[in-house]
């Protein structure tokens, strides 16, 4: 299926949802329905002294469905399949720890195929773990890649990893990060749709749209094409007055991003699926009140 019949089918299946429309003439509307979450975080937030089986214990115990590990890792195989099955903790996907240091959009193509290589390594890890997406930075712009080269060679680089999504049958999921690369929702749409593979789309982080734009106006352009979501808070008002990347120092739902209309976009796009914490990590505690947090999120 190419993408472009993928997307017409769940915008209709997501209109369906969102008008709340029933068989017969009498056919009634009704308010859609909340999105279905279910809470995952970055493995790198576990921090102490504890066995992989510990940890995902924990995890479970506290409220997470499941875990996000990075992939390729040095963890052993094993032991993550071990505590997996013992816990019932889910690992819904991976996070491809190659593509900032080897961006698909290096004017060196053995770079560039040093993070081609790691995706199709992420994919498989994926795959024996049961998950569904591998998270790509799909490219930076910087003084030495102009914009036009990294839109043309990352898209290129992109199309040699499909046939290993295909295989594995585990999707791409692009992120919006920082990386001065896909600033506008309908360029981000755009990206993926000349791509134009239903195994190729979006890990929508939400707090990374603070601080230039409103995420519930991505959400709504991106629509279907959005197969994950990252979770984390943005305050303007620390960038404003202590610098951009101070953003960040701010708990999930004391920022500045509006949880109850990014909801109401979630809904109105159809919207079920996993959400992962991206914020500082720590012990039980710590791990516990992201938890309660995210909660809160989807409760608003």
């Amino acid at each position: 299926m190419e993408r472009r019949d993928f997307l017409k089918n769940s915008a209709l299946a997501a209109s369906a949802i969102t008008l709340g429309v029933t068989a017969g003439a009498n056919a009634t509307r009704v308010p859609p329905a909340r999105p279905m979450i279910k809470k995952s975080l970055k493995w790198g937030m576990v921090k102490g002294d504890m066995s992989i089986m510990d940890k995902f214990k924990m995890l479970k115990e506290i409220g997470y469905d499941g875990v996000e590990l990075d992939s390729p890792h040095t963890l052993d195989h094993k032991e993550i399949l071990a505590a997996r099955d013992k816990t019932g903790l889910e690992l819904p996907g991976m996070v491809n720890s190659v593509h900032w240091k080897s961006p698909l959009s290096d004017p060196d193509p053995k770079t560039r195929a040093i993070c081609v290589e790691s995706m199709k390594t992420a994919l498989n890890d994926c795959k024996m773990y049961g998950g569904t997406t591998v998270l790509l930075v799909p490219g930076v712009v910087n003084p030495g890649i102009s914009y036009k080269d990294a839109y043309e060679r990352s898209q290129a680089e992109i199309r040699k990893i499909i046939p290993t999504a295909e295989k594995t049958g585990v999707k791409i999921a692009l992120e919006n990060v920082w990386n001065n690369f896909l600033l506008s929702p309908l360029e981000a749409a755009r990206y993926v749709d000349e791509i134009n593979h239903p195994l190729v789309g979006w890990y929508f982080d939400v707090g990374n749209i603070v601080r230039y734009g409103w995420p519930e106006h991505w959400i709504e352009v991106l629509g279907p094409r959005i197969m994950k979501l990252d979770i984390k808070g943005y305050s303007r008002k620390k960038q404003a007055d202590e610098g951009i990347w101070k953003g960040f120092n701010v708990e999930i739902m004391e920022d500045d991003c509006n949880w109850p209309e990014v909801n109401k976009a979630l809904a109105k796009i159809g919207y079920s699926g996993w959400a992962s914490a991206e914020v500082s990590g720590g012990d039980r505690a710590r791990l516990a009140d992201v938890s309660e947090r995210m909660d809160r999120v989807f409760a608003a």
